[in-house]
């Protein structure tokens, strides 16, 4: 055997090891997520280096949420080029994590700064399981092991603004294909009180946290707004009585003219919280599929895996049948149905 995958070999096996041990002391996402009266975090590890560990299913694709393009020479203030995804809890576990890194440090009181290719190397180490070079995608089931910090509202798994090796989380892979989780079904009655006010349970039974960093669904809405979509938008949804604020990701459904929701429509995103630690709520929708019902995008497919085509996490006859059956089918108004009026 070739010394270089002996070392991967034994690499792998020190990382089975590592998560074998840490997962006997894996914390629940609820855990990760408990706050105080005031809505700040209250997990004892936020004030010191001891990482955790938690597992759950990944809800998005990083390059449709924030902008991951490398630039070390950002002016700031902020991080420049970040990174996240949200890791959802299972089962009793009701609660999820957003796992965040950023490229410019410096510019925001942290130590160090990634060069472009250090930044590079970053993401392709976080988007890959460390012993199979199995790329991640929403669905699977992962475990991440990290520093916390707490920040705008909610606690983040990062690297506490250090691109010091020593604070590098990890995501290892648990299952592929898991499948994303169905979407909770909740009212703007369920968030808001009767003011229009953000509901805040610091108990977590309840209102805005218990549902932060979770898929929901709320049907029957529509934009206050609509002539403000556009990739990166913070839009206003409403009922008619009660408003909700709605972050647009930066996938490549989401383009100036691609909004042709028929009011009323239904939209599932990912519950999220950036800014005071009792409000500011929203629901993050990273893409959209145009499908012109429901606000959301159900395309994930398993980029690492050919011929995967009906998005079911495996390469089968299904995926022969299904492209059969649509041999030489086209999209309207692309061009490519033949004549020039499609």
């Amino acid at each position: 055997m070739k010394s270089s995958n002996v070392a991967k070999v034994f690499s792998c096996l020190v990382v089975l090891l590592l998560a074998l041990s840490s997962f006997a002391y894996a914390d629940t996402h609820q855990y990760v997520q408990y706050v105080d009266s005031d809505g700040y975090g209250d997990h004892p590890d936020l004030q010191t280096t001891n990482k955790v560990t938690v597992e759950g299913i990944i809800l998005n694709r990083p390059d449709f949420m924030l902008d991951a393009t490398p630039d070390q020479n950002y002016p700031g203030p902020g991080p420049g080029a970040m990174w996240q995804i949200y890791i959802q809890g299972e089962g009793e576990d009701h609660a999820a994590t957003a796992i965040w890194i950023g490229q410019c440090y410096d510019n925001i009181g942290g130590d160090g700064t990634y060069t472009n290719q250090e930044w590079l190397n970053e993401i392709y180490r976080l988007s890959h399981d460390p012993c199979s070079g199995y790329e991640f995608a929403p669905g699977d089931r992962v475990r991440v092991t990290g520093l916390l910090k707490f920040f705008n509202g909610k606690t983040n798994i990062n690297e506490r603004h250090s691109t010091d090796p020593t604070y590098d989380l990890t995501i290892e892979l648990v299952e592929p294909g898991v499948g994303l989780p169905q979407p909770e079904v909740i009212t703007l009655d369920d968030v808001k009180d009767e003011n229009d006010d953000f509901i805040f349970y610091p108990s977590r039974d309840g209102g805005c946290e218990y549902y932060q960093g979770r898929l929901v669904k709320i049907n029957d809405v529509w934009f206050v707004d609509a002539n403000s979509w556009a990739p990166d938008a913070t839009l206003t949804i409403t009922n008619g009585q009660k408003t909700f604020p709605l972050k647009l990701g930066i996938g490549w459904g989401i383009h100036p003219g691609s909004n042709n929701l028929t009011e009323p429509f239904d939209v599932v995103g990912i519950f999220d919280q950036e800014g005071d630690s009792k409000g500011d709520y929203r629901l993050w929708v990273p893409n959209y599929d145009g499908n012109g019902k429901v606000l959301t995008d159900r395309a994930y497919a398993r980029y690492n895996l050919p011929g995967e085509i009906n998005r079911d996490g495996k390469v089968d006859f299904v995926d022969f049948a299904w492209l059969a059956d649509h041999w030489l089918d086209c999209v309207p108004g692309t061009g490519a149905c033949g004549g020039g009026s499609d």
